[in-house]
């Protein structure tokens, strides 16, 4: 039997080429999305990969919807922590509403997807965890306090889980992208995308395709040795 993999936000950008990249693995893979209903039945009808709605900011909707998946395909023995959003602003400009939406987004979800999927992966003693934080949560980032502390807190939680696991053959790991040509920094204006490429010693954006093989490789049954670490894939800008 294939081994069923769940990648949140996992049917768009940097998450579909994850959930396509496992699913060309041998992967079983089901995606959860938030709320672009004609984007996820776009993709399953693409790549015939199930995506199920639910907000993995709400720890009660993350274990209903675990239940629901594992019921309808089977035990989830892989997990992508991918959902995220941004809500960027200058401190003095940032309101409370949006630090709450963002640390709640990008890092109460691992936990929130963590604990629905831990106890069974403890108990058939194999697990394979990635959590995606950012180069930003490494370096900062100006105008991203909310962004960046989430994505700081995600590599601190991944290692403090990695090491729960390690007995029972759950590995946690986490993957930290640089800048990657996605939707959501092609709408970057274009002087300040080109200072930014300018910063990257391999001189171009990431593809989503160079986050989802680092991905898979974490993933994979053979990884079983490589628990609590930070892959950075960033084209060199930032060594952590």
């Amino acid at each position: 039997m294939a081994r069923v993999a769940l990648v949140t936000g996992g049917q768009r950008g940097i998450g579909a080429a994850i959930s396509e990249t496992l699913q060309a693995a041998g992967r079983r893979v089901v995606a959860s999305y938030a709320g672009n209903d004609a984007a996820a039945a776009a993709f399953t009808e693409r790549t015939g990969i199930p995506c199920y709605k639910f907000d993995v900011s709400d720890f009660d909707a993350c274990q209903a919807a675990v239940a629901k998946i594992e019921a309808e395909v089977g035990p989830i023995e892989i997990l992508v922590n991918n959902a995220g959003i941004t809500r960027d602003a200058m401190l003095r400009k940032l309101t409370r509403q949006w630090w709450d939406e963002v640390i709640d987004t990008n890092l109460g979800s691992c936990f929130n997807m963590c604990k629905a999927v831990w106890d069974g992966m403890n108990a058939r003693k194999f697990g394979r965890i990635v959590n995606i934080g950012s180069i930003n949560g490494q370096a900062g980032q100006l105008g991203q306090v909310n962004y960046a502390a989430a994505k700081s807190g995600i590599h601190g939680f991944t290692k403090a889980l990695a090491l729960e696991g390690a007995r029972n053959q759950v590995t946690v790991n986490a993957v930290a992208p640089g800048y990657v040509d996605t939707e959501m920094v092609r709408a970057v204006p274009a002087d300040v995308l080109q200072k930014i490429i300018a910063r990257i010693p391999m001189g171009r954006l990431g593809r989503a395709e160079d986050i989802a093989r680092g991905v898979a490789f974490l993933t994979a049954d053979d990884a079983d040795f490589i628990t609590g670490s930070t892959l950075s894939i960033n084209g060199g800008q930032h060594m952590y």
